[in-house]
Parts: C-alpha cells; sequence; structure tokens
C-alpha cells in the first residue's frame, strides 16, 4: 500500500523556518522524482519544489528560489523541504508528490504551514 505522509508543518512568524518531511512506503522510492506542492485558501495548487530521481537536479519556483530547499534521503525513503525566511504569502497546505512516467503519481494528505505574527 502506498503512502505518503508529511509533517513539520504548524505556525512560524514571518523571517522563521520550518522543515517539512515526507515519509513514503510502498513503492520504489530512488526510482520516483519528487516534488513538494502547496495550496494556499482560494488559490490553486502550484509546485514548489522538485528534485530527480537520481537527486543531483533540484528546481524551485521563482517565489522560494534562494529560500527553500529540497532534499531527499533515499535510504529513509523520505523528502523534504527546508523553508526559511518565510513570509505571510507562503502560508498554504504543503503537499509532497512521487512520480514516475505518466501512472505512478502519488500524493500525501498536506500539512498545513501558517506565516503570521
Amino acid at each position: 500500500q502506498v503512502q505518503l505522509v508529511e509533517s513539520g508543518g504548524g505556525l512560524v512568524q514571518p523571517g522563521g523556518s520550518l522543515r517539512l518531511s515526507c515519509a513514503s512506503s510502498g513503492f520504489t522510492f530512488s526510482g520516483y522524482a519528487l516534488r513538494w506542492y502547496r495550496q494556499a485558501p482560494g488559490k490553486e495548487r502550484e509546485l514548489v519544489a522538485g528534485i530527480a530521481s537520481a537527486g543531483g537536479v533540484t528546481s524551485y519556483a521563482d517565489s522560494v528560489k534562494g529560500r527553500f530547499t529540497i532534499a531527499r534521503d533515499n535510504a529513509k525513503n523520505t523528502v523534504y523541504l527546508q523553508m526559511n525566511s518565510l513570509k505571510p504569502e507562503d502560508t498554504a497546505v504543503y503537499y509532497c508528490n512521487a512520480k514516475r512516467g505518466v501512472f505512478m503519481d502519488y500524493w500525501g494528505k498536506g500539512t498545513l504551514v501558517t506565516v503570521s505574527s
């Protein structure tokens, strides 16, 4: 049974940091590209960051470049999102996604990040 479980969300003040984790099971983690998405209230889900299956290539949305870092630990079947210098506009539910090809596309249930003073 495929599972992706996000954790690490919460309330943080502007300028603060959080590290999200997504623990996975039920599939060959190392063979999948991994991504973090987010969805703010009233907005569409957007891609935040991605990392290739080999782990060397990463990509980021312009809005988070220089502030967020995605990383994966294939030994622990876990993907991380380190978020620094958080802004109120980063408030959203954050989802992790694992994808391989067209049909193997798995999602977690999300973790809420709220940036507010």
